[in-house]
């Protein structure tokens, strides 16, 4: 960085125009680049930004388009491709704000990987990033990356998501809670407000009856309901709201459970109108389905 770039920048902040933060990353950022320009100088190897392009191929708009961002598969890819697409991921985020006078959408604070496992967590967390610090959500196995430029109180949000309906995330036994912490995590992640109602199943039907009040409130906007075994939970919520149930089936089960096909088929099959139904542990989907629907 020249002499002139950094006093534009001090003068910036002089002028209340930049946060401490924000300069700070500004002058990270610029440090990278003419470090990654020097050593593609002296070395044939390739900048994070060339590794990033000869494997993957963001979306960054896709939030724009589909008013939920693309968030990162994690099964298949190796700990420095995750760290690369979440960093990549993290440095759009902060240009963007920048570029915006520090206003975003909401969801767009949503920059996860999904099915991350600790181990692979153990391996991503001992690479540098530039651009964010990681958060690992160990329940949902989800990793998430906090943009640096959120450390400044003049980000805010265009369109303030907890003024919206809250989505309450329900499910049947606590061996589903992976997959509903990896919906209510993606939801917060977003933004959202989210009510936990857990380990309600149809064997002990007096628990949902207990929650009644609080899945009927005029507040709620959507439910997610996600159960193994026989699948019964989303029809009997179904039948007791006036809002959307999205009905998760988990490859929980015994024998014929199929590994969540039949915990499918009854749901797929449900005589509560209003019950949609998304993939085997798709929490994930179910989350983007549910953001959407309170929109």
């Amino acid at each position: 960085m020249n002499d002139n770039e950094l006093r534009k920048i001090l003068k910036q902040v002089s002028e209340g125009k930049l946060s401490l933060s924000e300069s700070e990353y500004l002058v990270r950022r610029q440090s990278d680049k003419e470090l990654l320009s020097s050593r593609s100088s002296e070395s044939s190897s390739p900048s994070p930004e060339e590794l990033l392009k000869s494997f993957a191929d963001l979306d960054h708009t896709r939030s724009s388009r589909t008013a939920f961002p693309e968030a990162v598969f994690g099964p298949g890819k190796t700990p420095s491709q995750i760290a690369l697409i979440l960093d990549d991921m993290a440095r759009h985020f902060n240009d963007k704000v920048l570029e915006s006078d520090g206003r975003i959408d909401s969801s767009q604070r949503a920059i996860l990987a999904t099915r991350i496992s600790s181990e692979m967590y153990e391996s991503v967390k001992e690479i540098p990033l530039s651009h964010g610090h990681l958060v690992y959500h160990p329940v949902a196995n989800i990793l998430s990356i906090i943009p640096s430029c959120l450390a400044s109180s003049k980000v805010v949000s265009e369109d303030s998501m907890q003024l919206r309906k809250r989505i309450i995330v329900a499910t049947a036994g606590t061996t589903d809670l992976p997959v509903a912490e990896e919906a209510a995590v993606v939801l917060e992640a977003a933004n959202c407000k989210v009510d936990r109602i857990y380990d309600v199943g149809v064997a002990g039907l007096h628990r949902v009856i207990r929650a009644l009040p609080r899945l009927q409130s005029n507040e709620v906007g959507c439910v997610i309901v996600c159960a193994g075994m026989d699948g019964a939970l989303p029809s009997v919520i179904g039948g007791l709201v006036s809002v959307p149930v999205i009905a998760v089936p988990t490859s929980i089960g015994y024998g014929v459970s199929l590994g969540g096909i039949s915990a499918l088929m009854t749901m797929l099959n449900s005589c509560a109108p209003g019950v949609g139904v998304v993939n085997i542990d798709n929490g994930f989907g179910a989350a983007a389905l549910a953001y959407k629907c309170i929109l």
